[in-house]
C-alpha cells in the first residue's frame, strides 16, 4: 500500500535522503550570503545605537539639603567622538556679592564650559568638564548610559578633602 504522501506509481525510498545535485559554487555562494548578512547586521546595530546629540536637562542636587537646580547640557555626537558644553554655573553670576551696575538687573550668566575627552561607545557616553575656580582647576567626570530619551549619568568629582564624590542623575532629552 502506498504511503499517503506518495502519488500513485511513485514509492518512497527507504532509509535514504535524496538531494538534488549541487553545483561547485554552492558553498561559495552561501559564504558570500552569510558575509553580506553579517555586514548588514553590524551596520544595523551601529545605526540603532541611539543618538545622544541634543539638549539634556536634569536636577543638580542642592548642597546641604537645599533645593536642587535644573541643569541643561548640550551634546553632539560625531561617530565615536562627543563634544558639547555644560553651564559654568555653581552659583556664580547670580548676584549677592560684589557691586556696581544696576542692582535690579542680574549679571549675565558666565559662558558655558566645553566638554573634553568625549566618547560614544554604543549607548555608553563619557566626557570630562574642567572648570577654573579660585581654588584651582576642578575636574568632573561624566559617565552615562543612554536609553531612549533618558540619559543616566554618574558625575564624579574630587571633594574638598580629596576623596571622590559621586552624584547619579537622570537627564531627560529636551524636545525642541
Amino acid at each position: 500500500m502506498p504511503h499517503p504522501w506518495e502519488s500513485p506509481g511513485h514509492q518512497l525510498t527507504t532509509g535514504r535522503n535524496i538531494h538534488p545535485p549541487r553545483s561547485a559554487s554552492y558553498g561559495t555562494m552561501t559564504k558570500k550570503l552569510l558575509f553580506v548578512l553579517t555586514i548588514l547586521l553590524v551596520a544595523s546595530f551601529a545605526l540603532m545605537a541611539a543618538d545622544v546629540s541634543g539638549k539634556w536637562t536634569f536636577e543638580q542636587p542642592g548642597r546641604g539639603g537645599n533645593p536642587g537646580r535644573p541643569v541643561t547640557i548640550t551634546l553632539k555626537a560625531d561617530g565615536a567622538s562627543l563634544t558639547g558644553s555644560v553651564p559654568a554655573g555653581f552659583g556664580r553670576g547670580r548676584g549677592g556679592r560684589g557691586g556696581g551696575g544696576n542692582a535690579d538687573a542680574p549679571p549675565p550668566p558666565p559662558p558655558d564650559v566645553a566638554i573634553t575627552d568625549g566618547k560614544v561607545d554604543g549607548n555608553n557616553v563619557s566626557f570630562t568638564v574642567k572648570r577654573e575656580t579660585p581654588n584651582g582647576t576642578m575636574v568632573q567626570k561624566y559617565e552615562g548610559v543612554l536609553s531612549g530619551d533618558e540619559l543616566k549619568l554618574k558625575i564624579t568629582r574630587t571633594g574638598q578633602d580629596g576623596t571622590p564624590m559621586t552624584n547619579e542623575v537622570t537627564a531627560k532629552r529636551v524636545k525642541e
